[in-house]
């Protein structure tokens, strides 16, 4: 079997070390999963936080067409930033996040699903060094990011005004002026990251300075037959496509960009491997 974390016979990560086979998806190609839960008599297993956070996003998620209150999102935002790498399984002692790792070359990021319905879905990315998730969308999507490992830069845009970046003339017609809404290098542990449809950053790249884990909370998932299936951008310097007519809705070019949506790239195929950490228990009381 080729690269990703899991190999047979190489290096595991964590709570993947029983896996026996890694196939490829994309992040376009997400499908419902559902873990078989446990029954009553493994609750004490689970981490607390685990478990708080399954019930949270129950409560916060109302389904397609919706978005969280304010309230809701408080919430959720407290139990992430408390949320440890061990209340799923993983620890920095890993080989795969030791310092001087040597990572294979074209190593894919890996990830796992913990949790998916129609409403919400939990998984975990693993990055390697230098591990790209590449610039893409949220389409109708409040997602959560939670860094559990690592340290990561992460660049994220917001489509300027449509009706702005309709009137700004003799750009190529395939770029839409898009705002920077983040362009920061993160280290765990680190306050959660909140996206909405159409603000809070949504179309997002990560780019792992060291191996990394990073925690999603995505409501509603992904779902090509309802219309929320990503894309994906290349970014250009707003100067790149400027004129004196453009130049002059910001003084501020460094905070604005052109986006230019463009086939999947090769390198946002990822490998994914069985959720075996703590598991959630979707009946308890």
């Amino acid at each position: 079997m080729e690269g990703g974390l899991v190999q047979q016979g190489g290096d595991r990560v964590g709570h993947a070390n029983k896996v026996g086979y890694v196939k490829r998806v994309t992040i376009k190609r997400r499908k419902p999963y559902h873990r078989r839960v446990n029954n009553k008599k493994a609750v004490s297993k689970v981490p607390k936080a685990l478990q708080e956070l399954f019930v949270s996003c129950r409560e916060t998620f109302k389904g397609p067409g919706t978005v969280p209150s304010p309230q809701d999102v408080q919430k959720l935002c407290h139990i992430l930033d408390y949320m440890k790498p061990e209340d799923f399984g993983l620890r920095s002692d890993l080989q795969f996040f030791k310092p001087g790792n040597i990572v294979k070359e074209k190593q894919r990021v890996t990830y796992t699903t913990i949790y998916s319905c129609e409403n919400f879905s939990l998984c975990i990315f693993f990055l390697p060094a230098m591990g790209v998730i590449p610039l893409h969308n949220h389409p109708g999507m409040t997602v959560f990011s939670k860094l559990l490992l690592g340290q990561m830069h992460i660049k994220s845009y917001d489509w300027v005004d449509p009706e702005a970046s309709h009137n700004l003339l003799h750009q190529p017609s395939q770029l839409r002026l898009a705002r920077l809404k983040a362009n920061n290098v993160f280290t765990a542990p680190c306050d959660t990251s909140v996206l909405y449809p159409k603000s809070g950053g949504n179309m997002h790249e990560f780019t792992a300075i060291t191996p990394c884990a990073v925690l999603d909370v995505l409501g509603p998932p992904y779902s090509k037959q309802d219309g929320r299936d990503s894309s994906f951008y290349r970014d250009h310097p707003y100067a790149a496509f400027s004129n004196e007519e453009n130049a002059k809705v910001t003084e501020e070019n460094d905070n604005y960009g052109w986006l230019e949506e463009i086939e999947m790239p090769e390198n946002s195929e990822m490998n994914v491997i069985e959720y075996l950490g703590p598991a959630i228990i979707e009946n308890a009381l």
